[in-house]
């Protein structure tokens, strides 16, 4: 792994050794040995936690996880997915009205009974540091394996957990590729943009019950801000997590930002003038009144989807608004992000 910082693979005779990191304590998240199914496993192994791969029956937590398998043409692999209602991914919805696919329920709510009679070999999960780890993995034999995809803060870091699906089908040369394919244009287009002097202010999101959760300074979203030529706001703080601050503190600091990034989870068009509905606060910023807000349509667009092994494309959403001049000659139409247009 170059850039992900929650996992580490090496080469272990005919297979590979992974240890996924704990962020909150010393311990290991988990240690397995993956070990192709046609090769007999080595006596040393006894005990330990084996992998034969290609995996046959998995159930995946999350959207990153299946859509990776679903880019490689692996879909069979996959008999159960979380949370089906929050995709529309034309693919996924045929495979699970034709039944080939099945809908386990969420986190706090599994299919218990479904994913039994599944009979999984393994179980991609969500690790977070307040859930534990669900007993379905000794009620059906399955791994539990820590998809710790999220904890990453690096765009790139993020993207490099699709190799791992790459090692549990045996494709990881094409994974090698895809990824290898997106670092080149992650830092082809960073070194063009990360060190100009002409850099716009952005901050981002929406409060939730009066409370704003905006991201660390040292976050994900940050770091994408940082390498598309712009200053985020809350550049200065070292948090990788989100920040709870209250609306004042954010229009007080904010209200000159240049731009405002808007992740839009409702189901329906945002305007502008739904925004000053919404709330009259929201009007008194820079970016609402020069018309510089961003937007992205998760639902329409896939982002949780897809973006995440997109990073490329996500800087250059970012580039394209921030730095409209330098891409001039491109006729480029953003895939994530687009700059909300006062309707007509």
């Amino acid at each position: 792994m170059q850039y992900a910082s929650y996992i580490n693979v090496t080469k272990y005779n005919s297979g590979y050794y992974i240890n996924i990191t704990n962020p909150w304590n010393e311990k290991s998240l988990g240690e397995y040995y993956l070990y192709p199914d046609t090769i007999q496993v080595p006596e040393e192994l006894a005990g330990k936690t084996v992998i034969r791969t290609p995996v046959k029956r998995s159930v995946t937590y999350s959207s990153t996880q299946w859509s990776v398998f679903l880019e490689l043409g692996e879909m069979d692999r996959v008999k159960g997915i979380l949370e089906t209602e929050y995709t529309d991914n034309p693919e996924v919805k045929r495979l699970l009205a034709e039944g080939k696919v099945q809908d386990v329920g969420n986190e706090t709510n599994l299919k218990t009974e479904i994913v039994i009679n599944m009979h999984p070999d393994i179980i991609l999960y969500t690790p977070y540091s307040t859930v534990p780890k669900t007993e379905i993995g000794q009620l059906t034999g399955a791994v539990m394996f820590p998809f710790a995809d999220y904890l990453e803060n690096h765009p790139l870091g993020r993207a490099e957990w699709l190799k791992v699906i790459g090692y549990l089908t045996c494709r990881e040369q094409d994974t090698d590729e895809w990824f290898n394919g997106i670092v080149s244009r992650y830092n082809s287009m960073k070194s063009i943009y990360e060190n100009i002097e002409n850099r716009p202010t952005v901050f981002s999101d929406l409060p939730f019950e009066g409370q704003w959760y905006l991201p660390g300074g040292n976050s994900y979203i940050a770091q994408i801000f940082h390498d598309a030529g712009a200053d985020y706001i809350w550049k200065d703080n070292t948090s990788t997590a989100s920040l709870p601050v209250d609306a004042e503190t954010v229009l007080s600091k904010a209200r000159d930002a240049d731009f405002w990034r808007v992740m839009n989870s409702t189901g329906h068009n945002i305007t502008y003038a739904s925004l000053a509905a919404e709330n009259e606060l929201f009007t008194y910023f820079k970016a609402y009144q020069n018309r510089n807000i961003l937007v992205c349509d998760i639902r329409q667009s896939g982002y949780f989807e897809k973006s995440e092994y997109e990073p490329d494309i996500l800087l250059k959403d970012m580039v394209f608004a921030f730095h409209p001049e330098m891409m001039s000659n491109e006729d480029y139409c953003p895939k994530y992000f687009y700059r909300l247009k006062d309707e007509k």
